[in-house]
């Protein structure tokens, strides 16, 4: 990206784009794990009684969309969506104009960002006042099995281990990111899903199927040695003869902020003292 610090290119977007661009003939393959993921996120719109006209499907990759033209709100989707309008885009570099949106929701989408606040704001400018941001990502914990089989194994074969996995935010990290973007009234918690493969090669399949293959700009590009991987397969944990995987979902949602939206008091404007507070209620229970 021009004009961004060296620093922040943790990930290789042109990789990222060429697996998402192989992956949209093989996603059909995890429709169940995307869809699972994103009907947790979207089942936070129940918690609302506002009514939303008008969203945007970020990366969504076929299933976000259908779910929210169900619940009759207009849908665009930024990705690939059959029967959708769909624009290309990419997501640090968003074209929508200002208060675009009253609902906004990225399943799964933002985890290979570069400038991850960034584009976070972008969301926040393409949302209406008191619009509504809903996000996911995977949190620290996801993938942490296969991370560990795989760095233990190299580690052991070569003395060294390169990043195989991308690098995933801690959960109390989120709340913060929504926060310094500008959003309102952020909350961040985790929904926790838990998969079981027979076969450990199945859940590398998954992984590429997805678009979820290694795209971390300091990756080993070299041809790893022919016995690592089936090493490092074995070497993950069994459940009942299969391989337990967990998914850490990282659960965002905030809002665009609006003057109707509730402020917290300015500092001295209470009418009661914490002080005065304290000795009545030692009044109470005497």
């Amino acid at each position: 990206m021009v004009g961004m610090d060296p620093g922040m290119h943790v990930f290789d977007r042109r990789a990222v784009r060429r697996h998402r661009d192989r992956a949209a003939r093989t996603v059909d393959a995890v429709a169940d794990i995307l869809s699972d993921a994103a009907e947790r996120l979207i089942d936070r719109l129940d918690d609302t009684s506002f009514r939303f006209a008008r969203a945007l499907d970020v990366g969504g990759r076929g299933v976000v969309a259908p779910m929210l033209r169900a619940r009759g709100i207009e849908t665009f989707a930024c990705g690939p969506a059959a029967g959708i309008p769909a624009v290309a885009a990419d997501e640090e570099f968003l074209p929508f104009a200002r208060e675009s949106f009253d609902l906004i929701v990225a399943s799964l989408s933002l985890h290979w960002v570069n400038d991850l606040p960034g584009a976070l704001i972008q969301l926040r400018m393409a949302l209406r006042p008191d619009g509504l941001l809903l996000a996911s990502l995977p949190a620290l914990g996801t993938l942490a099995e296969l991370r560990a089989a795989l760095t233990e194994t190299e580690a052991a074969m070569t003395g060294g281990a390169a990043p195989r996995i991308s690098p995933f935010p801690d959960l109390r990290d989120c709340a913060g990111l929504l926060q310094r973007a500008g959003f309102a009234l952020p909350v961040a918690d985790v929904e926790e899903m838990r998969l079981l493969y027979a076969d450990p090669l199945a859940l590398l399949r998954d992984l590429r199927a997805a678009g979820e293959a290694n795209a971390v700009a300091l990756r080993d590009r070299r041809i790893p040695p022919r016995a690592f991987f089936p090493r490092a397969l074995l070497a993950l944990p069994r459940q009942e003869d299969r391989i337990p995987v967990t998914l850490r979902l990282a659960m965002l949602t905030g809002w665009a902020p609006a003057p109707s939206q509730p402020r917290p008091l300015a500092p001295g404007s209470a009418s009661v003292r914490l002080a005065e507070f304290f000795n009545r209620e030692d009044q109470d229970l005497d």
